[in-house]
């Protein structure tokens, strides 16, 4: 009861911080504007309109005829959808509900806890959804109850699965039942699925980390733009104050669109408007002063920025290829390599299209019914480059780890990628007293001895030559029969072990 009691209430605070962030702003316009004076349940309509869209609901804006040309829109006389999904609310959305994820999966009833939660959000958006309905904005029912469940849903379970790492004995039981189903997969498919998953997601991170960067240094070049067009407007100072709230509520979708303008295909504001490496074409763009960060015209080097995502797969290649080799057991061929390379990139491809889509929408009517990137571009071009610059940092890691160890002393290089504990290398005979054997990387993950015998890693084996030393610990349980002086054996040289 306890469990349940504090998952409701955590999912009760991230709903009710998320819908005051449009709330609160709108209440203070109603009683310094208007004084009061007007129905209170109008903002209230406004701001649940405003929450439930940035987690992604679609609305059907009518607006009256002499509203419409009031505001300079013929167009919107008749009924328009608006889909474009202010993503600060869901944002905020996540982070609560990783904290949700984390506390339910430490309290000891995770599977209550996580439904609770998960649950209550969901009624609290159907609440929201019930009261949002208007004739001059209608809410997409299912999507207002389906939708902010499922984007909470995503920080609540990455949360729990962060947190999660107790003993299997002290799992509930729907987590002992997804483990003993996991087993049963292919142990190849499993112990590929964690390097090729964590690859993509830090491939994609990093395209977004970049992206992110890229923005605000635009914003901090182009800062005399925007406060001309904050000027322009003449909002005042609660108006100026409403317009960055919502401007920074869209700032992870332009973060989005940059990484789409880094991997190529970019994004438009506009129906045939395009912003993208090759150069930038806009027609009339809503007044928003954030928008004169874009850039203008042709960029001589805008197409470096196209390295971005292969340099991101390519360190995701590189610094994931020790886990991919140790899930091939030492033995990954240069296919195999390759082919995680691939399926790093078709993750993070995913992770960025998802990404673009959702930041994607209609805007208005006429023109800004395409605003946003084009999710399966952006998909498919991320896709290509990640999974190039994937693959090749998996075969240029094997070929490093052969130059390093080809120069070098025995042992140097090889370690388990872990403990850093170092691979078995050949012992010196002991008959000959030859020279330490040099190592021979076959390039594909595995190593061999001149005999043709494997090198594996510690954990797996060791390389046994034909001979072994015989052990002098007085602990040894072989035993040794010891020839006397005189006896026959001796006089021919030869020796036996028991």
């Amino acid at each position: 009861m306890t469990a349940a009691l504090l998952a409701s209430l955590e999912a009760v605070i991230a709903a009710a911080v998320g819908i005051g962030i449009a709330l609160v702003p709108l209440t203070v316009l109603w009683a310094t504007h208007f004084d009061l004076m007007v129905d209170w349940a109008i903002f209230w309509r406004a701001a649940a309109d405003t929450w439930l869209l940035g987690h992604g609901t679609d609305l059907m804006v009518a607006l009256d005829p002499s509203t419409a040309t009031a505001l300079g829109l013929p167009e919107a006389g008749s009924a328009f959808a608006v889909t474009l999904a202010p993503l600060g609310f869901a944002l905020v959305a996540v982070l609560f509900g990783l904290r949700a994820g984390t506390r339910g999966a430490a309290s000891g009833h995770r599977t209550l806890a996580l439904a609770v939660a998960i649950g209550t959000y969901a009624l609290i958006a159907a609440l929201v959804t019930w009261s949002a309905n208007d004739p001059a904005v209608q809410v997409n029912a299912v999507q207002g109850i389906v939708l902010p469940a499922l984007v909470y849903a995503v920080g609540v379970l990455a949360g729990a699965f962060v947190r999660n790492r107790q003993p299997a004995e002290q799992k509930d039981a729907l987590s002992r039942l997804v483990r003993i189903q996991w087993e049963r997969v292919p142990v190849v498919v499993r112990a590929m699925t964690r390097p090729v998953l964590a690859g993509g997601a830090a491939a994609a991170a990093s395209i977004v980390a970049l992206a992110a960067v890229a923005v605000a240094f635009s914003l901090v070049l182009n800062y005399a733009t925007i406060i001309q067009l904050y000027e322009s407007l003449q909002a005042g100072v609660l108006g100026g104050a409403t317009l960055t709230g919502a401007q920074l509520l869209l700032l992870p979708n332009l973060v989005i669109w940059a990484a789409a303008w880094l991997i190529g295909p970019g994004f438009s504001i506009g129906v045939g408007s395009s912003v993208s490496p090759l150069g930038t074409q806009l027609g009339p763009v809503p007044a928003l002063p954030i928008l004169g960060a874009l850039p203008e015209g042709q960029l001589a080097l805008g197409y470096l920025g196209l390295l971005v995502p292969v340099l991101a797969g390519f360190l995701a290649g590189v610094l994931f290829r020790p886990a991919v080799v140790r899930a091939l057991s030492g033995m990954a061929s240069w296919r195999w390599q390759a082919g995680a390379g691939v399926g790093v990139g078709v993750v993070g491809g995913a992770i960025i299209g998802a990404l673009a889509w959702f930041s994607a929408g209609s805007l208005g009517p006429g023109r800004l019914v395409e605003v946003g990137p084009h999710p399966w571009q952006v998909a498919g071009f991320a896709a290509l480059e990640i999974g190039i610059g994937a693959a090749v940092g998996m075969l240029v890691g094997a070929r490093a780890r052969t130059d390093a160890v080809s120069g070098a002393a025995p042992g140097f290089g090889w370690a388990d990628d872990e403990t850093g504990t170092p691979l078995i290398a050949p012992p010196k005979a002991a008959s000959d007293g030859a020279d330490d054997d040099s190592a021979n990387d076959t390039g594909d993950g595995t190593s061999s001895a001149p005999d043709g015998s494997s090198w594996l890693p510690v954990w797996q084996s060791a390389y046994q030559p034909a001979d072994p030393p015989v052990s002098s610990s007085a602990d040894d349980t072989d035993t040794q029969e010891i020839t006397l002086p005189g006896d026959p054996a001796t006089d021919e040289g030869s020796h036996a072990r028991g």
